[in-house]
């Protein structure tokens, strides 16, 4: 029980951290609201905390198949550390930051090519966006993009080459899946290949969607203005680590999938076995 709680409250802890992460660091005066920040940071406590140290499991997926939560977390606290770096730059510089910062540039560089997500990131922007803004959106897009796309990379090794789950023991579908009722829908085996290829999909395809869809209705509806450091922070990482971690889920739901279907390949050899004998 104590080992149960002490990493409920230290990963409510790291989640509370990474929420504020960009309120500390950043100057003040780019800040509007600090008191919303900190309440949003002990709601994302609680809620961790809350989830992790419950016996039964409520809505997270995969609580017990390291390392997905992990890569998801890493990833999206990588995202918004490296980000809130790069826009530090402009009003504190420092080594570290320049450092950061520069490498940013070059990443921008390379992924902004015609018809790649962060080329459509940069058309979304409105007309009258300065040039400044321009280039702090293409940084962020291009980092973020580049780390959702190492996570994706780093979780596709842990199912192909070290056999996620099988290394965390016995894979319990109820604790690691709360919210699929293997009970309705029809076959499981079917069900999750279906989930699976639906969630990677759209995972694949949302970050075109996303820009183009907020273009289309730029006329209706105004596109939000991300000039201010703590909002290009969160959208760039949600544009980013949202798509990510669908295509994840998906990948651990065909990886499940293909599990159950292995061992009730194996449950019918053995029964025809027991037959012939």
């Amino acid at each position: 029980m104590i080992a149960r709680i002490t990493g409920a409250a230290l990963r409510g802890i790291l989640v509370a951290l990474m929420v504020v992460t960009p309120a500390l660091y950043l100057p003040g005066y780019t800040t509007n609201s600090p008191e919303i920040v900190v309440l949003l940071a002990i709601l994302a406590f609680v809620l961790t905390f809350a989830e992790y140290n419950s016996t039964f499991p409520s809505f997270i997926e995969f609580r017990d198949a390291p390392p997905l939560n992990r890569l998801r977390f890493i990833a999206l606290m990588t995202m918004v550390v490296l980000l809130t770096l790069i826009c530090k730059h402009k009003y504190a510089p420092t080594n570290v930051t320049t450092l950061f910062a520069g490498m940013g540039v070059l990443i921008a560089h390379l992924v902004d090519f015609p018809f790649s997500p962060v080329r459509l990131v940069v058309l979304m922007l409105p007309n009258h966006a300065t040039l400044d803004t321009v280039n702090s959106v293409r940084i962020a897009a291009g980092v973020s993009y580049v780390v959702a796309l190492a996570t994706v990379g780093a979780f596709y090794i842990a199912v192909r080459v070290r056999g996620w789950p099988i290394g965390n023991g016995a894979f319990n579908v109820w604790i690691n899946l709360p919210l699929f009722d293997p009970t309705t829908g029809g076959d499981v085996v079917s069900r999750l290949q279906r989930d699976g290829r639906i969630n990677v999909v759209l995972g694949v395809l949302l970050p075109f969607f996303i820009p183009a869809i907020v273009k289309a209705t730029s006329d209706l509806v105004n596109p939000i203005m991300l000039d201010n450091p703590q909002t290009l922070i969160w959208t760039m990482s949600a544009w980013a680590f949202l798509p990510a971690s669908m295509i994840m889920r998906g990948m651990a739901m065909l990886r499940v999938s293909d599990l159950i279907e292995e061992k009730r390949r194996r449950a019918y050899a053995n029964a025809e076995a027991v037959q012939t004998a």
